[in-house]
């Protein structure tokens, strides 16, 4: 990779919405309050920034990068129960005719832009050639999603290449996970402001003291200025694109369609789900975007994946005419009865995981001189403190 090409699995240094004082939610976080606090998930990045000044496709500038979540360090051969969920279908997230048929996830999740989608999708099913024999016979239906980073980004250069996706899954690791301008939300804009990757996890615990971890990622490139909202407070209309502009260029002019683009989000957990319960939870990533002040616009591609590791292992790689598959094989799931916490979950979770997208991403000028503005952090504390909220 080139000098302003990096792989990176996690080196925050940018401040959260916490850092900021603002809560949202009153569930308990995990460890490092990111998608990594499901056991054995990991997440890695490639960031692309190169060059400056008028497009030229092909050659840049470039703002762009790719992100893989790793579900389990099996997933090829030990799938993992899993469901899905639609907001508005103006976007692609590959694969989700194979979840929904069979509730299953069978293979890693990389989020992109949406030119490379295709390059991503290859590099996923090549990774997977490097670990399997010669001799074996199988096949892969990667799940590959995108957000549009054409108002930043030399879309259309398809700089993004299969090294850039391998070198980010082979990064992937657990533990923090860096946020804002990176991997596939390198050139990303949220409500209008600069956008980007983002992501939160809140714990769960049952009545008989079973104890579980929701996770969410979420790749944020959606949404109009005036209806961002802040743990409930209209940030939004008291910071008006009059008072930080929408992305423009040099000498003014707007260069997006308000509530153009698009957010994907991934929800992880380690409790015992059944497919159904994953597409439950999916559905539920629509209420947290909601409460930012999305509403899934018709330009909009809002596309939710949940999956579940509680019962990894239990439905194990087997070809289509296998004779060694076992004729029944035994689950565990979390009461229907129960399920409303990790929904409670989901809705925090993406809410804070978009907050942290807009607090960390930083201001960034891309193609012909396009700036991105991002969230000013005092001035948002500002509005906070003003209705008595941090």
């Amino acid at each position: 990779m080139g000098d302003n090409e990096r792989a990176t699995h996690g080196a925050p240094g940018r401040p959260r919405a916490r850092d900021l004082g603002i809560v949202v939610g009153s569930g308990e976080t995990g460890e490092h309050n990111a998608i990594t606090d499901v056991a054995g998930v990991g997440v890695g990045f490639t960031t692309l920034v190169s060059g400056e000044g008028p497009l030229e496709v092909g050659r840049g500038p470039v703002r762009t990068g790719v992100t893989v979540v790793v579900p389990h360090p099996e997933v090829g051969r030990a799938h993992l129960f899993a469901g899905c969920h639609r907001l508005n279908g103006n976007g692609e997230l590959t694969g989700l005719e194979w979840v929904r048929e069979s509730g299953l996830l069978t293979s890693p999740i990389a989020l992109t832009n949406t030119h490379s989608v295709g390059v991503v999708h290859d590099a996923l099913i090549a990774a997977e050639i490097r670990h399997r024999r010669k001799d074996e016979v199988f096949w892969s239906l990667p799940v590959v999603g995108e957000t549009w980073d054409g108002t930043l980004n030399d879309v259309n250069g398809m700089h993004v290449r299969a090294e850039h996706v391998l070198a980010a899954l082979d990064g992937a690791r657990q533990g923090p996970v860096e946020e804002g301008n990176v991997g596939g939300g390198t050139g990303m804009i949220c409500h209008e402001f600069k956008g980007g990757t983002g992501t939160a996890s809140r714990q769960v615990i049952l009545p008989g003291g079973e104890r579980y971890v929701v996770g969410v990622l979420v790749q944020a490139n959606y949404g109009r200025r005036e209806r961002l909202t802040v743990a409930g407070v209209p940030v939004g209309a008291e910071i008006p694109t009059s008072s930080v502009p929408a992305p423009e260029a040099p000498g003014g002019g707007v260069r997006t369609t308000p509530g153009a683009g698009s957010i994907i989000v991934i929800v992880a957990t380690d409790a015992p789900l059944l497919p159904h319960q994953c597409t439950r939870l999916a559905q539920r990533a629509g209420l947290g975007i909601a409460r930012v002040g999305g509403v899934g616009d018709h330009s909009s591609g809002d596309l939710f994946l949940a999956f579940a590791t509680g019962n990894a292992g239990v439905v194990a790689e087997h070809g289509p005419e296998s004779t060694d598959a076992p004729g029944t094989v035994a689950v565990t799931m979390v009461s229907d009865a129960l399920t409303t916490p990790f929904y409670d979950a989901v809705v925090d979770a993406t809410e804070e995981a978009i907050l942290n997208a807009l607090v960390a991403a930083e201001t960034m000028t891309g193609i012909d001189g396009v700036t991105a503005h991002a969230l000013p952090h005092s001035r948002l504390v500002e509005v906070m403190r003003a209705y008595g909220r941090g």
